[in-house]
C-alpha cells in the first residue's frame, strides 16, 4: 500500500469498515488487549466488529505515519479523556470517529485536530433539537432554510460541531451552545468560541461516502490538510 508522503500538516483518511470474515480477524489480531477488552464490552456483535476495525485502521494509519509496527504503539490518556499517543510519538495529534461502515482518522503536528462522520439519516426533530442544543444564531440559521435542506444542514452542522469539540477534549465539558460555527452553503469555519479566538482554527466539510458527512477541525489557522483512503483490501497491509 502506497504512503502519502511526510506529514507536515494535517491528514483524513477515510476508511471502510465493511470487511471480509478474514478481514476482521486480521483486524482483531493488532489489538490491544485493552482494546480487546472494551471491543468485548460493546451488547452487539457489529458494534464489536466495528469498534475492532476502525480501531486497526486507527494503528495502521499511524504506523504509516511513524514507520512504525501498528501492533507496538501505545497510547494514553488526556485530562478529559481523549486518546493520545504515548512516547516519544505523543507530538502527533489523532482522532477517530465512526458512524455505520465509515471511519474517519484524523492526524495532525499542527495542533489538535477533531474529526466527525455520521450517516444521514432521516430526522424530523431536527430544528427541535437545534433550538435545544445548538446556539441560538445556528438554530436560527437552520430554522431558516427551505424545509429539504434542513436535515443536511443539520448533519453539516452537527459534525462540524463535533469535530470541534473533539479537538479540544472537552467532551460534555463544553456546551454545544458556547460557540458557533457555519451552516452550508457557507464554506465551514468557527464563527465564535467563547474565551478564544475563532481566527485560530481550521474546519474542512467532508464526505467520506454515499450517505455520509463529516468534518475535520485542527485549532491552527490554516492549517494544511490532505485527504486520503485506505484502498480495498486494507487489512491485508497489517502485520
Amino acid at each position: 500500500m502506497s504512503e502519502p508522503g511526510p506529514l507536515y500538516g494535517g491528514q483524513v483518511w477515510t476508511v471502510d469498515l465493511a470487511l471480509s470474515e478474514a478481514g476482521r480477524a486480521r483486524c482483531a489480531g493488532v489489538l490491544s488487549s485493552e482494546e480487546e477488552t472494551r471491543a468485548g464490552r460493546f451488547l452487539r456483535a457489529e458494534d464489536q466488529a466495528r469498534y475492532r476495525t476502525s480501531h486497526a485502521a486507527l494503528r495502521l494509519i499511524l504506523g504509516l505515519a511513524l514507520d512504525a509496527d501498528p501492533r507496538r504503539l501505545r497510547f494514553t490518556t488526556g485530562p478529559a479523556g481523549k486518546p493520545a499517543l504515548a512516547g516519544p510519538d505523543r507530538g502527533l495529534a489523532f482522532n477517530l470517529s465512526h458512524s455505520g461502515s465509515r471511519a474517519l482518522v484524523g492526524l495532525s503536528r499542527q495542533g489538535p485536530i477533531g474529526v466527525d462522520v455520521e450517516a444521514v439519516r432521516p430526522l424530523p426533530d431536527a430544528l427541535r433539537i437545534a433550538h435545544g442544543h445548538f446556539a441560538p444564531d445556528e438554530a436560527a440559521s437552520l430554522a431558516a432554510l427551505p424545509a429539504g435542506q434542513v436535515e443536511a444542514a443539520f448533519f453539516a452542522l452537527w459534525t462540524r460541531k463535533e469535530a470541534v469539540v473533539k479537538a479540544l477534549g472537552a467532551g460534555l465539558s463544553l456546551p454545544l451552545a458556547d460557540f458557533s460555527v457555519s451552516l452550508p452553503p457557507d464554506p465551514p469555519r468557527l464563527l465564535r468560541i467563547l474565551g478564544g479566538s475563532p481566527r485560530a482554527w481550521t474546519l474542512r466539510h467532508l464526505e467520506p461516502g454515499p450517505g455520509t458527512v463529516g468534518a475535520a477541525a485542527i485549532a491552527s489557522a490554516e492549517a494544511r490538510l490532505s485527504l486520503h483512503a485506505l484502498p480495498a483490501g486494507w487489512p491485508d497491509a497489517l502485520p
